[in-house]
């Protein structure tokens, strides 16, 4: 639904401190709607009972903000990232989506906050973002503004959406967790004992089956996904020799399939970046299925080895590059 950019004045805008989230620049580039500043909630969160230095305490994990709490948002953001909700009453796209985005925010636990903004009432915050339709959904990160969508999505695609915005959050050292005033932080300790237990003993069926239920009930588990991913691999390479996966692949350079086995062989034996080379080099020169098969086995050794790895962080780059 478009709205009309016209409302309000430069002059309305004064006493709005948009300069925490302009000319910053985020070393990662983002495609999307453009975006400015977005509003706050509150004062700037601290660490959560004065203990784990990674935990930000907040009003809520979902709530409503203002101008006028404009800057306690943007403080948040360093820390946490902040998914911005741009809505109004009259929207029934907006009244779709905000559901959802509630239900897949929660199910972070605290790895994204969400910040609703009733344009309506904060004309000012529209005009900031560059709002032109609503729904419309940005994110703050270190606060600089992050486009992500418009339009009412499916759950799975703002999954999609959010899985990413927590991976350049990563890559930028935005890294905490917020903690709702009043509650206690999670307990340190494995999110699937179970799984991580059958993982460690080498049982890579029970820990695949195991971390995939855990996904099918919360999509968005970013442990059950680093689980599944260490047991895939674990599973592909039992009873392998890594060096003799390395030395085939090294013969038969155009082979797909050896290529995804010599880089499974190459992480696990402490060579990233040459998996990552390997598999990128032959996306490069492939098509259908088999590209997408790379593809996928890149993405799946991203989940091994973990945003913050420097490989992944090259190879991310090299990768889209590949694709496009």
């Amino acid at each position: 639904m478009s709205m009309d950019p016209s409302q309000g004045s430069a002059q309305q805008n004064q006493g709005l401190d948009l300069s925490a989230v302009r000319g910053k620049n985020l070393p990662h580039e983002q495609t999307g709607q453009a975006g400015h500043a977005p509003a706050g909630a509150g004062a700037p969160g601290g660490a959560a009972g004065g203990q784990d230095p990674n935990a930000v305490a907040v009003p809520s994990l979902i709530f409503d903000v203002d101008e006028a709490s404009f800057n306690g948002v943007v403080a948040i953001s360093d820390r946490v990232p902040v998914v911005i909700d741009l809505w109004a009453e009259w929207c029934e796209p907006c009244k779709q989506l905000s559901p959802i985005l509630e239900r897949v925010i929660a199910s972070y636990g605290g790895r994204l906050v969400l910040a609703k903004v009733d344009v309506d009432a904060n004309p000012r915050l529209q005009q900031a973002f560059g709002v032109q339709s609503i729904p419309s959904v940005v994110a703050l990160v270190k606060g600089q503004p992050v486009p992500l969508f418009q339009s009412a999505l499916p759950e799975p695609q703002v999954t999609a959406y959010f899985d990413e915005l927590l991976k350049l959050a990563g890559e930028n050292g935005v890294t905490g967790h917020a903690v709702a005033d009043g509650a206690e932080p999670e307990p340190a300790g494995p999110a699937h004992p179970e799984a991580e237990e059958a993982l460690a003993k080498g049982d890579f069926d029970t820990a695949e089956n195991l971390f995939k239920a855990a996904l099918a009930s919360s999509p968005a588990d970013e442990e059950a996904k680093f689980g599944l991913a260490r047991a895939s691999l674990g599973r592909r390479l039992i009873d392998k020799e890594p060096a003799e996966l390395i030395a085939a692949a090294d013969a038969n350079p155009t082979d797909v399939e050896a290529a995804k086995a010599a880089a499974d062989a190459e992480v696990v034996s402490g060579n990233a970046a040459g998996a990552f080379t390997r598999l990128i080099g032959l996306i490069r020169t492939t098509a259908g299925d088999e590209k997408e098969s790379l593809r996928l086995r890149v993405l799946e050794l991203f989940e091994v080895l973990g945003a913050d790895d420097p490989a992944v962080t090259k190879a991310r780059t090299a990768l889209m590059r590949a694709l496009f």
